[in-house]
């Protein structure tokens, strides 16, 4: 409620020092463009290196997330392995009697 009560005053002194500080705006404009300038080259100048590390990091996260998937499952695949060794080669496991 209080900011539109306030609204025609902050319209007013708005449009007043934006037409104060424009001719400064004008001035500066040539910096402020050469400071974009250099942001975008930077920015493409690091995103290589930022690609780079963001690859990293999804892959130490893949690499946690299956230890934490197959770290709690290995007693039954130690299980499974002996038990396919023990009855890989046995009579019961061919299918082709030889």
């Amino acid at each position: 409620m209080l900011s539109l009560l306030t609204l025609p005053f902050r319209l007013f002194f708005g449009l007043l020092f934006a037409l104060l500080f424009l001719p400064l705006t004008i001035l500066f404009l040539p910096f402020i463009l050469l400071r974009l300038v250099l942001k975008a080259l930077f920015a493409l100048v690091m995103l290589p290196f930022a690609l780079i590390g963001a690859g990293l990091g999804i892959a130490v996260a893949l690499v946690a997330v299956s230890f934490a998937l197959l770290i709690p499952l290995m007693p039954f695949i130690v299980i499974g392995v002996c038990v396919w060794l023990l009855t890989r080669n046995s009579r019961a496991a061919t299918v082709i009697q030889g």
